[in-house]
């Protein structure tokens, strides 16, 4: 059973600032838009709340990307898309990945899969248009 965890203002505000974005932010980017409203948060904390509300499945790591752990608050069945010239990490919805990706996953194994995390690295559009 999980613990019940009591709200408070900054945690709220962290989950609201991670699930309102696309943009599969940092710990350092989630304080950044933070700190203005609330002086007196810290980057610990931001740091604690981001690990418990992973641990707790509210919210998803996407991996480090350029030295930095980004995160995702949209936890439905989604990839990736990592671009290795600008670290921007961009969403591939699930009707674009192949069912047969997950029957093929669970033949091989003969498990049966409840979640997955996948990621494709390369160039994004805006990055391959400037060369």
């Amino acid at each position: 059973m999980m613990p019940v965890r009591k709200h408070s203002r900054k945690r709220d505000a962290i989950l609201s600032c991670v699930r309102g974005t696309t943009c599969h932010p940092t710990a350092e980017w989630v304080y950044t838009q933070l700190k203005p409203e609330i002086p007196d948060l810290s980057l610990g904390t931001v740091y604690r709340n981001l690990a418990m509300f992973k641990q707790d499945g509210e919210i998803v790591s996407v991996g480090t990307v350029a030295g930095l752990e980004r995160f995702d608050g949209n936890t439905a069945p989604h990839a990736h898309f990592v671009c290795t010239a600008c670290s921007g990490v961009y969403d591939v919805p699930q009707d674009a990945l192949p069912e047969e990706f997950v029957r093929s996953a669970e033949q091989a194994t003969g498990g049966e899969i409840a979640a997955y995390q996948l990621s494709y690295y390369g160039i994004c559009s805006n990055c391959k248009n400037s060369k």
